[in-house]
């Protein structure tokens, strides 16, 4: 399996910048400012099919070329590294890693766009990720690889590190732009969307780590290169899984985007720990709804994911064996989306802790008949929330409901948890 994203790593440490170019590091840059113009670089990723890894899927070059370039004022590209949806780590291991490969994807998008000013927003807690970020910028702009005039292309790029101020809301992309701006992180009504009015008014982009380090990579080897890497015809590039729970190997894997559900659970995560059997997973991170064995053969890519249920989302695999309670796994998951509100609007608001507090019933051997029928409700009335985040909390217990409702019954009937509290 080619790796790409994960080339670069050094065991137990961070590459260095001079590694990193004696690799071929920022050549993709080079040969751009010199061969390339913005709207042919655009045309590359959108040539590439690369989707964008931070949860949507929502192709990368696609969205670039919503920004109209004849409109007054600057422009902006933002680099989104909030990764506070649990099961996620993807964007933490890369940056622990290689911080350069964002650096150059960051520079390259924003020659695409035409940006002058570029900001990579990360969680407050990932402080080695930026660290070595605020290193890596440092080594470019010495080396003229960004600031002014990058190497004499009369082009010129600055990036700004901003650490967030640690709420889940945050990561949702016109929140993390009030955030940005200095304001309540509350998401903001679309339309108008960001690329049309975003940061300070001025068209905006906001793209994930992990897709933006993808673009080098896309540059100096070509469209077709990357489509060739996934493991079917519709999928194109590879895909950092973080895998978490019940398995052997708990680990960030970098594969091909495609790759069935099993292959990745009995490939390099090394199957269930010993005496376990698969129970279900959370295939794309805690705000998607549950596979279980049924969903073994599915290709773990967007299009094959969503036609089965669920969402690929991050890529966040997490795991659970047969002797987990899944009500008590989903009341975990809701208790954080409840506390990670933002109070903005009223379902969720209120629904996320009604939710909660049915789910606490159920698994504290209070629950009654009605109760499922209630939590159905809920999964319809709270796709009417303001954001994503609502819906995406909804998205375990809908995985609930349609996949476990015998044992939704049980804890009713038996007026106890079966699993004895396992969640």
């Amino acid at each position: 399996m080619e790796q790409v994203l994960f080339r670069h790593n050094r065991p137990g440490r961070c590459i260095t910048f001079a590694e990193y170019r004696s690799q071929g590091g920022f050549g993709a840059l080079t040969r751009a400012l010199r061969e390339l113009a913005p709207l042919d670089l655009q045309q590359l990723v959108m040539d590439s099919r690369l989707r964008g890894r931070g949860g949507a899927g929502f192709p990368t070059g696609l969205k670039w070329s919503f920004v109209r370039r004849d409109l007054p004022g600057p422009r902006w590209l933002i680099c989104n590294c909030d990764e506070m949806e649990p099961g996620t780590y993807k964007d933490r291991v890369l940056l622990e890693a290689n911080p350069y490969s964002l650096v150059e994807g960051v520079i390259l998008a924003a020659y695409a766009l035409g940006v002058p000013h570029a900001f990579i927003f990360i969680r407050r807690g990932y402080e080695s990720a930026a660290a070595n970020l605020r290193r890596a910028l440092a080594e470019a702009t010495t080396a003229n690889l960004l600031g002014e005039n990058i190497l004499g292309s009369g082009f010129s790029c600055h990036i700004d590190l901003h650490l967030s101020a640690g709420r889940y809301i945050c990561g949702e992309e016109t929140a993390l732009i009030n955030a940005l701006e200095g304001k309540r992180a509350n998401p903001r009504a679309k339309p108008p969307f960001p690329a049309v009015k975003g940061l300070w008014g001025g068209p905006t982009v906001v793209n994930n780590v992990e897709t933006l380090a993808n673009i080098p990579d896309i540059v100096a080897n070509g469209p077709e290169w990357f489509r060739s890497l996934g493991a079917t015809p519709d999928a194109a590039g590879t895909k950092l899984f973080c895998v978490s729970g019940h398995v052997q190997n708990s680990h960030c894997f970098e594969l091909p985007l495609g790759m069935t559900l099993g292959e990745i659970i009995d490939g390099p995560c090394g199957g269930m720990k010993p005496g376990r059997s698969f129970k279900a997973c959370l295939p794309g991170g805690a705000s998607t709804p549950y596979f279980t064995r049924e969903q073994w053969g599915i290709p773990m890519e967007f299009d094959a994911v969503a036609k089965a249920g669920s969402r690929l989302g991050t890529g966040g695999i997490v795991v659970f064996d047969e002797e987990t309670c899944m009500v008590g796994a989903t009341l975990n998951l809701i208790r954080f989306y409840a506390r990670e509100s933002c109070g903005w609007c009223t379902p969720c608001r209120e629904g996320l802790p009604y939710v909660r507090h049915i789910l606490e019933r159920l698994e504290g051997g209070r629950g009654e008949p009605g109760d499922i029928d209630l939590l159905r409700e809920q999964v319809k009335y709270l796709n009417y929330a303001f954001c994503a985040l609502a819906p995406g909390a909804m998205g375990p217990v809908d995985g609930l409901l349609r996949h476990f409702q015998e044992e939704l019954r049980e804890h009713i009937t038996l007026k106890r948890c079966p699993f004895g509290g396992r969640g």
